[in-house]
């Protein structure tokens, strides 16, 4: 429903509203002769009761314990006693203040499981294919099992787990066909046909990343894959065609290095990281908008 200007903040209004056009949230329509605003598809997502809606992702990512980090990028370059800037301005990495701060990491959950539950609907609806013949899969680091679930629903005969930390998956109860297991993913990943890693190595160096992906090797020792999703960044900016999505990589960059101290990856970086942990064939599908689906062979 559209809805109309208020009397007397038109002048104001407008200088709000270019912006939100220009950026794809609104168009502007005349009905009438009075002009009125309608939603996008965009801003769509951002309504908290939308099915897909990852408002509480948005508001995860301006909060200031997020964002006041990125002020802090120029200390934390010419300091050699933090890990990350989140590190140095809240005295713990980023997993272990979540977990010791209960409505942070309600938060941490919740935003979490609106982006999985958006990026599931279309893993389960376009790319169906690539979950076929599968009979167990484990979800690492798979928050409170969003996109586990939705695996599970879709793939009945398939046993889905999700692998997290306590604080995260403590206390869960799963289903006949989803299980919960309390653990760390550097120490071990249940055996499984299928390992899925959903925006895990963007928060880990190339070091940590390796050992993941090698004890991803030993879950799926007797064959199958893993299954990836994360961003590949096209960093020579050879696509023109997807500057927008380059741009937005290249923020997104940035932000991992504050938060975490990890990296978005090109897929040259990313084929180091897999053949140092033993893999030897991986294809890279463009699948989710700003992030591919990539599936890795032993």
């Amino acid at each position: 429903m559209p809805f109309p200007i208020p009397k007397g903040k038109s002048h104001f209004v407008y200088r709000l509203m270019r912006i939100l056009i220009h950026s794809g949230f609104f168009v502007r329509v005349f009905d009438d002769e009075e002009e009125r605003y309608w939603l996008t598809p965009a801003s769509l997502l951002l309504l908290r009761n939308a099915p897909l809606s990852v408002a509480l992702l948005v508001q995860l990512i301006l909060d200031p314990v997020m964002t006041e980090p990125l002020d802090h990028l120029s200390e934390w370059l010419a300091s050699e006693k933090h890990s990350s800037p989140f590190e140095m301005v809240h005295g713990r990495v980023l997993f272990e203040h979540v977990g010791q701060q209960p409505g942070l990491n309600d938060l941490y959950n919740e935003a979490t499981s609106s982006d999985s539950r958006l990026l599931a609907h279309v893993l389960v609806r376009d790319y169906k294919q690539v979950l076929e013949g599968i009979e167990s899969l484990v979800d690492v680091g798979g928050g409170t099992g969003t996109t586990a679930k939705a695996i599970a629903d879709a793939f009945p005969d398939m046993k889905c787990s999700v692998l997290d930390l306590p604080h995260v998956v403590g206390g869960l109860e799963g289903t006949n066909n989803l299980t919960y297991v309390v653990g760390d993913m550097f120490e071990n990943i249940p055996s499984a046909d299928a390992v899925f890693l959903k925006w895990i190595l963007h928060d880990w160096d190339d070091e940590e990343c390796v050992k993941i992906l090698k004890k991803c090797k030993e879950a799926i020792s007797g064959g199958g894959k893993v299954i990836i999703i994360d961003m590949v960044v096209d960093a020579d900016g050879t696509d023109i065609n997807n500057e927008i999505i380059r741009e937005t990589h290249l923020f997104a960059d940035i932000a991992v290095l504050a938060y975490y101290n990890g990296k978005e990856r090109t897929e040259k970086e990313l084929a180091k990281l897999f053949f140092d942990a033993g893999f030897t064939t991986f294809k890279i599908t463009p699948a989710f908008g700003l992030r591919s689906l990539i599936e890795l062979y032993p």
